[in-house]
């Protein structure tokens, strides 16, 4: 079996490391501890020291005590734990990973999962866990526990707490082979983006493609999930892409919420796998509660999806400069790819009487791609809008083509 990696400062929270390694090691699972603490001795012996990890982020632990400057040593030994990580997978050892800690302890152990693979059980527990845990979780797949009280010694509470950590962290480790010996099926692994407003035509894609013996990872387009799915490809896990819901794209572009950045739809194109791409969600900008939404948009159409999701619909001088984008970032690729237009509506809202509906808006994006999209690259008009059964037949039969010819 391998083994439970746990990081963090042995000087400053020894006693809460130690008792947490007890339980795992009493629940029958091996330990690994790397020590990230900087000013006192550690409470027992790492496996790996403090200065091995300063070395991976090129200064070592007598330079970081005599510099006495308690961020610049918590930004070294976050350098270090994800330099020092990668090898330990490499290695065979990593099992799992455990943290815990203020914020401090948090963005040491964050790091350390961070750079471990997707599927790798990552458990942390933490004083902010009950906040913003985005900066932190990124997209991996870490699991954060609320500490409840400052993680400062054992006492009646942080015992059960700490017990409930080490024994959820080893039933994930002891059952981990078992997962992958379910999911090891010969299957080809495809991700496709997806929102509430693209539902049912991701629906139809995906039993249409799973029918076809194709396993479909679906991901939630709300900044996270887009960036996720593309991580995934350049890790190669992914083989194949469905970007149905590029809603993202109109965030970074006007400012809301689910932006996931610059290199947004160009890892598929960068990794050479077959991609199937469309507007998906295209009409709107998403904020959240009423009272989030910038001033300068008071004007605009506005649509409430829920209680803390506001919904903006796009200009057609932004669906102009979405349509520019999109097609630039496919056209920067080498990837086999079909974009497909729905001509009938972008989204759920997007169709005749609903809030978003838009020919004039649909129309500017639909140009912007036509002017800017490379001419070897297909572009398929569909009259029907995005959730007709008919898109959805385009879609699947649009990307069966293309990895049949590229398999």
């Amino acid at each position: 079996m391998k083994k439970a990696v746990i990081i963090g400062a042995l000087d400053s929270k020894g006693v809460e490391f130690e008792y947490v390694k007890m339980k795992l090691e009493a629940s029958g699972i091996p330990t690994f501890v790397v020590n990230t603490g900087i000013l006192g001795e550690p409470r027992f012996a790492p496996d790996i020291d403090s200065d091995t990890v300063a070395a991976h982020a090129g200064t070592s632990l007598q330079q970081l005590r005599e510099t006495r400057d308690r961020g610049e040593a918590v930004a070294a030994m976050t350098r270090g734990v994800a330099a020092l990580l990668p090898e330990l997978v490499e290695q065979g050892i990593v099992g799992a990973v455990f943290g815990m800690g203020g914020t401090a302890g948090t963005t040491i152990g964050a790091a350390a999962m961070q750079a471990v693979p997707i599927g790798i059980p990552k458990l942390l527990v933490s004083t902010v866990a009950s906040g913003d845990t985005r900066p932190y979780v990124g997209v991996k797949d870490i699991a954060m526990m609320y500490s409840v009280i400052d993680i400062a010694g054992l006492n009646t509470l942080s015992r059960r707490i700490l017990a409930n950590a080490a024994h959820a962290l080893a039933g994930m480790l002891q059952h981990y082979d078992a997962v992958e010996d379910a999911a090891a099926e010969d299957k080809t692994v495809l991700g496709m983006t997806m929102f509430g407003v693209t539902t049912p035509c991701c629906d139809q894609v995906r039993i249409r493609l799973e029918a076809e013996g194709f396993d479909l990872l679906v991901f939630h387009a709300t900044g996270a999930g887009g960036t996720a799915m593309e991580e995934l490809v350049r890790a190669g896990f992914i083989k194949g892409v469905l970007d149905i819901t590029t809603t993202e794209l109109a965030d970074e572009l006007v400012g809301g919420i689910f932006s996931a950045g610059p290199n947004r739809l160009k890892a598929a194109g960068a990794a050479n796998i077959p991609q199937v791409v469309s507007v998906g969600a295209l009409d709107m900008v998403n904020f959240g509660p009423p009272d989030t939404v910038p001033a300068t948009f008071r004007d605009r159409k506005f649509y409430q999806h829920n209680p803390t999701t506001t919904l903006m619909r796009t200009t057609s001088e932004e669906n102009a400069e979405l349509g520019r984008r999109l097609a630039g970032r496919l056209n920067a690729g080498n990837a086999p790819t079909i974009l497909v237009f729905p001509e009938g509506g972008v989204s759920l809202l997007d169709v005749q009487g609903k809030a978003f509906h838009g020919e004039e808006q649909r129309q500017a994006l639909l140009q912007g791609i036509v002017d800017t999209l490379r001419p070897d690259i297909p572009l398929i008009r569909v009259r029907e809008d995005i959730n007709h059964p008919d898109t959805a037949k385009q879609i699947a039969e649009s990307f069966l083509h293309l990895y049949r010819a590229n398999p």
